[in-house]
């Protein structure tokens, strides 16, 4: 004998509608993500896209070569001509430049140095060390904004502050008795969502601005160049904001889930992962201290203005130092790892210093990989002038528009955005991005970094709920562990409400600084 389920209310079993022997409706949430999903998961892998679009740059190259399209230059009123890769000179510039393009792409020697120092820090224990006593020596009622922005400063160890702070943020409000499930989102969220807003210098610092530095010399020529710092006062600002949103967002609007509550099942982990040992509570204060030490020496070697680290003048913006600023942040990561290694006991000997460096190459071994199709794909867009006559055909319909640069920015930020639920790599999004996205703007007297700026939002405001992204996966992998019934469309649920508000924050405070025309970094104006 069988017998039937009522069907929900509203429902009937009439064609055409969902009755009782119908799947229930999917919420719109979970049907969109498995939209994005599938069409995400239908794009080449990066390496191959990059290859895909200089087949496309050269058919489209030799289509506006035959038609002899051209534009004048405004930097020196000269006639820029299409060149068609598809000619002899074209597949004889692709074969005879393709070692210096690689050799030569800006961010290739910058993030291979930065890469170097963070890697001795990370596997020593110190950035793990770090968050670690950041996010358990707060009281219950700031541990919110402790897990929010410790999230934005993991990111000097990359894709590591997935993997070491996304677990610790279960554990720290677990703690404090708050819900971990909760902790998971929190820590997730902050990580991805703003994932470039760091108030210390990262590898994506040095990515974004070899990038943007070959952008801007499309129009700006040789001389074009955008330091690693170039967004840093405003990536401080961003942070602590996110850091506040995400703290008002998970209080009144996260905490008040009634599906907070983990399996009673579920598998608690030990809660002495929080607290650190005395072998590493000294370890991290003697590495803390020499930090403290090296900075205050670097500033004794700046204060003079005869310092030779100073620029013409006695300028610092333009400096040996800042010039070098990659080194110096290798170099101080480097050394705090070494302290904290050699207390701690991770390293034992010399060699296994340089042995930490080689681990974090082999960690960035695919980006460089990428880096090599990127490269490739930024010289035959250079060398067809088809970056010129973009920037130059788009600045003149802008002109022409009469659409205030606000709403210039926004439409920008919109389509970032959207393209960053696809394409999740930040360095190959903007290597698409930059070309036309730099010059377009610096023709309408828009500097390079503050581009970049607006890029940054929106390579980072999307994040948290896209499938595409390998840590979502990641994250969910987390949350399942207190709760065994989630999916995907459960973990985008809970970061949906806080990756909205930050991205709606974060453009705000970009349009009042671009407003009150305050620097975005050392030597680097807004507007």
């Amino acid at each position: 004998m069988s017998t039937s389920t009522p069907a929900p209310p509203g429902t009937s079993g009439t064609p055409g509608s969902p009755g009782e022997n119908s799947e229930p409706r999917l919420p719109l949430i979970i049907r969109a993500m498995g939209v994005i999903e599938r069409a995400g998961n239908a794009l080449p892998h990066p390496f191959w896209l990059f290859w895909i679009l200089s087949g496309i740059l050269a058919v489209v190259s030799a289509v506006l070569a035959a038609a002899d399209v051209s534009v004048v230059s405004p930097a020196d009123d000269k006639t820029v001509v299409v060149q068609n890769l598809l000619s002899g000179d074209g597949l004889a510039m692709a074969v005879s430049t393709m070692i210096e393009n690689f050799a030569t792409f800006p961010p290739m020697a910058t993030i291979v140095v930065v890469i170097m120092g963070v890697a001795v820090a990370e596997r020593s224990g110190f950035l793990a060390a770090l968050m670690r006593v950041g996010v358990s020596r707060v009281p219950a009622s700031w541990v919110v904004f402790a897990v929010a922005f410790a999230g934005t400063v993991a990111h000097v160890a990359s894709a590591a502050a997935y993997i070491i702070l996304v677990p610790l943020g279960g554990l720290a409000f677990r703690a404090v008795g708050k819900s971990p499930i909760l902790g998971i989102v929190v820590a997730y969220t902050a990580i991805a969502s703003g994932y470039d807003a760091s108030p210390l210098p990262t590898p994506n610092d040095a990515i974004f601005a070899g990038i943007t530095t070959a952008a801007a010399q499309i129009v700006g020529g040789d001389d074009a160049y955008v330091s690693p710092l170039s967004n840093w006062f405003f990536n401080i600002a961003s942070s602590l904001l996110l850091a506040i949103v995400i703290t008002l967002v998970t209080k009144y609007v996260l905490s008040k889930r009634p599906d907070l509550d983990a399996d009673p099942d579920a598998e608690l982990d030990d809660l002495g992962r929080l607290t650190l040992s005395d072998r590493e509570r000294s370890a991290l204060r003697r590495a803390v201290g020499t930090l403290l030490a090296a900075v205050v020496v670097m500033t004794a070697l700046l204060l003079p203005t005869s310092s030779p680290l100073r620029g013409d003048g006695g300028s610092i913006v333009e400096s040996p130092f800042l010039d070098g600023i990659a080194a110096v942040v290798a170099f101080l990561f480097g050394l705090v790892g070494i302290v904290y290694g050699l207390r701690s006991g991770s390293i034992k000997k010399a060699a296994d210093v340089p042995r930490l460096m080689a681990e974090g190459i082999k960690q960035m071994a695919p980006v460089l990989v990428l880096f090599f199709a990127i490269a490739q794909f930024l010289a035959y867009f250079d060398w067809t002038h088809m970056g010129d006559v973009l920037a130059v055909k788009a600045a003149e319909a802008l002109q022409s528009s009469g659409l205030p640069i606000v709403v210039v920015f926004l439409l920008i930020l919109l389509l970032l955005t959207l393209v960053n639920v696809m394409v999740t790599s930040g360095s190959a999004m903007w290597a698409l991005a930059a070309p036309v996205l730099v010059p377009m703007l610096m023709l309408v007297s828009v500097p390079a970094e503050t581009t970049q700026a607006l890029f940054r939002i929106a390579d980072s405001g999307s994040t948290a709920i896209t499938p595409m992204s390998p840590y979502f996966i990641m994250a969910l992998g987390f949350l399942q562990r207190y709760r065994k019934s989630a999916g995907i469309g459960t973990l985008a649920s809970y970061t949906l409400p806080l990756a909205v508000a930050m991205t709606v924050a974060w453009t705000l405070l970009f349009l009042a600084w671009w407003a009150m025309g305050i620097p975005l970094g050392p030597g680097a104006p807004v507007r």
